[in-house]
C-alpha cells in the first residue's frame, strides 16, 4: 500500500527535472498538491481543478471565502464526492 502511494512521487520526480525555473516547479507542486488533497477527500479531481478555476481564487479573498473552496467544505463535498 505504501510503495503504491509513494508510486506518483517517483513518477513526478522523473518529470520535474525538466523544469526550468522555481517557480515552474512550485506551480507544479502546488498542482499536484490540489490533486492529492483531492484523492484523499474521494473528490474527483480534474472536477474540482475546474472548480477551482472557475471560481478564480485571488489573493484579497477572505480566509472564509477560500475555505469554502477547499476539498473538505461541504459544498465541495456535496459536489464531487464519488460523481
Amino acid at each position: 500500500m505504501s510503495e503504491n502511494s509513494i508510486s506518483p512521487v517517483s513518477v513526478g520526480r522523473h518529470n520535474w527535472l525538466f523544469l526550468d525555473s522555481t517557480d515552474g516547479a512550485d506551480a507544479s507542486i502546488m498542482v499536484y498538491s490540489l490533486v492529492e488533497m483531492a484523492r484523499v477527500n474521494g473528490i474527483n479531481p480534474p472536477k474540482y481543478l475546474e472548480q477551482l478555476l472557475e471560481a478564480r481564487p485571488h489573493k484579497d479573498m477572505t480566509d472564509e471565502e477560500l475555505e469554502t473552496l477547499t476539498p473538505w467544505a461541504p459544498s465541495i463535498q456535496a459536489s464531487y464526492v464519488n460523481k
